[in-house]
């Protein structure tokens, strides 16, 4: 996925009200931007530390402009906008970059399904059946290590779609569970079993009961990203 038009670069002032983010360009200009990410986003962003965003033209929109990337404390580049995960998952799928997905005839994106009305991120349809696959997107990085965590907060949406996901696999439909890690530097990916430990129990319960787990990084800088690479996933407390 290349940023078309290119991202411009800034320097971040603070992110308030979940949705919002102050920034500095080097011209010396302020703006405000929007956050489009709905999480903590704990550890990958550091005031004072670089922003990349994309800058739309668009006369009905309030703010200029999207928070696409940032510089986390440890040096990291994350890319922020989580709106961005199942656009590189798909493009992965497609490209067949995803060995383990590959050979689909059909590729649906948010299709109602499960018994607590949720929507899976993507339906893809094979000559001997179905997969589930629900996408979510990783920046929670930490110093010293390159294991990345999710979630960064609690989360539970997260634990439904495990719920949903473990309710299909006990049918035998196949079901899995998917990180597109949007951090650089990093190997492998946990529950972050110290921010939601409902979660992390709910992801190990999924397993036991047949649904699959797959990790992906991705290649990241100002001008592009794209899923390049599988991680090891850890369950273990």
């Amino acid at each position: 996925m290349i940023f078309t038009p290119a991202l411009e670069q800034g320097r971040l002032i603070k992110r308030y009200k979940r949705f919002l983010a102050d920034i500095q360009l080097d011209s010396g200009e302020l703006l405000t931007i929007h956050c489009p990410n709905t999480g903590s986003m704990h550890n990958c962003m550091l005031p004072g530390g670089r922003v990349w965003f994309s800058r739309s033209n668009d006369p009905k929109r309030k703010l200029p402009g999207t928070w696409e990337i940032s510089e986390t404390p440890q040096g990291r580049l994350a890319c922020v906008n989580t709106g961005r995960a199942n656009a590189l998952v798909e493009e992965a799928l497609r490209a067949g970059r995803i060995p383990e997905l590959a050979g689909f005839t059909a590729l649906k994106r948010e299709v109602p399904y499960g018994e607590e009305s949720s929507r899976i991120d993507f339906r893809l349809d094979y000559p001997e059946g179905q997969a589930f696959v629900e996408v979510k997107s990783v920046t929670l990085g930490f110093e010293d290590s390159r294991i990345a965590a999710f979630p960064d907060a609690v989360t539970q949406r997260g634990a439904k779609h495990l719920r949903e996901l473990a309710g299909l696999a006990r049918r035998g439909v196949r079901a899995v569970q998917l990180y597109c890690v949007n951090l650089t530097g990093i190997d492998a990916v946990r529950p972050a079993e110290e921010i939601d430990a409902r979660y992390a129990e709910a992801l190990r319960q999924a397993v036991a009961e047949g649904v699959e787990v797959l990790a992906y990084g991705v290649h990241l800088d100002a001008g592009q990203v794209y899923i390049d690479r599988r991680l090891h996933v850890h369950l273990a407390r």
